[in-house]
């Protein structure tokens, strides 16, 4: 079952971000970003009120502003490390954070299988290519710097929701919501002092909707990630919670025709292997 909802986590973040980014082509990214935690925020406090945890032990607490930072984190040096250098270079680095909560999993006393560690190993591996490395040419210091940045940002993150869903899920994931849509919204606050165009913050119905769709999603794999981490461990379902740039990858391909490169389509190869191998140990 861990390992069900840890790839149900992958699926949701794969379309949530490539919804996400879709929608960020005729939006501001951090307006986009910001709506969805919105959204996402809403959705939680609604769930976690029918389901009657605000009484919850607050050991989670800690943890889960830590989440909401670094998540926060994570997003804003992944989206500037775009903007400053290619996604060949940027993507791949930044899905290197998953290796934060297995390292963490391993020297607190996890130990995988012979043949889940060779799982564990394939799967990152895939991950990578599969996010579209640049094989050719130089990256600047600036877009490589963000990148790792945003890699230990989301794997911080990971590693937090973890922790945090130990002693309760849904109160985990209302306070980090509640975290990046202040700490966003402390953004807008300054950027609107600063002169910043007002016009940029109108957003459609149609897309508005869309982003609050992201937002559900983002939520809902944060969610079935967190249960997976309950039942399993971290250093496992953290690898297979962290599949999403192959998701996202396959449905620009599918919907957007975007071509594949053979390396792409490698790791996209590499990475399912590694489930079978991790599922298998």
């Amino acid at each position: 079952m861990a390992a069900v909802l840890a790839l149900l986590s992958s699926l949701l973040w794969g379309g949530a971000d490539f919804v996400g980014g879709t929608v960020s082509r005729r939006h501001r990214a951090a307006l986009v970003v910001g709506i969805s935690q919105f959204a996402g925020l809403v959705t939680a406090l609604v769930v976690a009120a029918a389901a009657g945890a605000f009484g919850d032990d607050r050991v989670y607490l800690p943890w889960a502003v830590l989440a909401g930072c670094a998540g926060v984190v994570g997003l804003v040096s992944f989206y500037a490390g775009l903007a400053a250098g290619t996604m060949g270079v940027v993507s791949p680095i930044a899905a290197l954070g998953v290796v934060v909560p297995v390292l963490y999993g391993l020297l607190h006393g996890e130990r995988p299988s012979g043949l889940q560690v060779t799982g564990i190993i394939v799967a990152v591996v895939g991950v990578v290519l599969a996010s579209g490395p640049e094989l050719s040419g130089r990256a600047g210091a600036r877009p490589v710097v963000l990148a790792g940045i945003a890699a230990v940002g989301f794997g911080v993150a990971l590693l937090a929701i973890a922790e945090g869903s130990r002693h309760s899920t849904l109160m985990t994931l209302v306070t980090m919501r509640t975290t990046s849509v202040l700490l966003l919204g402390g953004a807008l606050g300054v950027a609107l002092t600063r002169g910043f165009d007002r016009g940029e913050l109108l957003v459609g119905l149609r897309d508005l909707a869309l982003v609050s769709l992201v937002g559900v999603g983002d939520l809902s794999a944060n969610l079935a990630f967190g249960l997976a981490s309950r039942r399993g461990a971290v250093s496992v379902v953290s690898v297979l919670g962290s599949l999403y740039p192959v998701v996202t990858t396959l449905l620009a391909g599918v919907v957007h025709h975007e071509r594949l490169g053979r390396v792409q389509l490698v790791g996209v190869v590499g990475a399912l292997s590694g489930v079978v191998l991790i599922a298998a140990g």
